[in-house]
């Protein structure tokens, strides 16, 4: 199936490793020149250059905070100054949910709550603010917020408001939008291998003795019995990227290999 997305113009936020870079090098692979996005100008500078050098595309390193609404600006303006403009928005940039995060309601404080909504709520906003006029303005774009399936989990206040906030603005956003042929989803990865699950299964691997295929298969407990990869989320998130997506707007989709006994609708 021909996507439709050669010559096609994207940003990717978090774009420097991760799920962002899965999705980076997908969009790329189908002739998507792309602007990642991230805080590291270092991990970025090689990101780009690596991708650009599997693909044939043109990818541009901004280092950029998310956090900072003039940061943002200046991406979006940089994007167009040197590619002409920007079809696509990819929101991944977001700190790690990790197991040392306060969980328990004692511990959820206000600044907890706010630093989570502050880059995956505020910073995804503050993007697809700058990104909108220019889709809105050619008759076409994509916005795709990458959020988690601890949207529908509730095993931390935090972890679970900040992504269901990414899934009502994606809602708002898919309605207010739509109408310019602009199409906005949010994907919801569940545990997913990265470099930075690889690492920490690796050490831990070395300390017990154990396989780390052993220590991924104690991990998947989702439908399929394995995780899913980083590039099987970018595979998901290319879709949706692309002119054949135009049926699904305003939804999410879960991309976590199926939850065991739930029903979704």
């Amino acid at each position: 199936m021909d996507l439709g997305l050669s010559g096609k113009r994207a940003v990717v936020t978090g774009g420097s490793r991760g799920i962002g870079l899965a999705i980076a090098r997908s969009l790329a692979s189908e002739g998507v020149d792309v602007v990642l996005a991230a805080r590291g100008a270092e991990a970025l500078e090689l990101a780009a250059k690596t991708l650009s050098q599997e693909t044939g595309r043109r990818v541009i390193g901004v280092p950029t905070d998310t956090g900072d609404d003039k940061s943002v600006r200046a991406l979006v303006q940089r994007t167009v100054d040197e590619l002409g403009g920007v079809d696509i928005l990819v929101n991944a940039a977001a700190t790690p949910w990790s197991a040392g995060k306060p969980s328990d309601f004692a511990s959820t404080t206000d600044d907890v709550v706010r630093g989570e909504l502050e880059i995956k709520v505020l910073g995804y906003l503050r993007t697809a603010r700058a990104v909108a006029p220019h889709l809105v303005e050619q008759g076409w774009g994509r916005i795709i917020n990458i959020s988690g399936l601890g949207a529908r989990q509730a095993n931390s206040i935090a972890q679970t408001v900040r992504n269901v906030g990414v899934s009502a603005l994606t809602k708002n956003l898919a309605d207010e939008l739509g109408p310019h042929g602009v199409n906005v989803t949010v994907v919801h990865p569940g545990l997913t291998r990265t470099e930075r699950l690889v690492d920490r299964l690796t050490e831990q691997s070395e300390a017990e003795g154990v396989p780390v295929a052993e220590l991924e298969s104690r991990l998947a407990t989702n439908s399929i019995h394995r995780l899913i990869d980083a590039s099987e989320v970018a595979d998901v998130v290319t879709f949706l990227a692309s002119p054949r997506s135009v049926g699904i707007t305003g939804d999410a989709v879960a991309v976590g290999g199926g939850a065991p006994g739930a029903v979704y609708y």
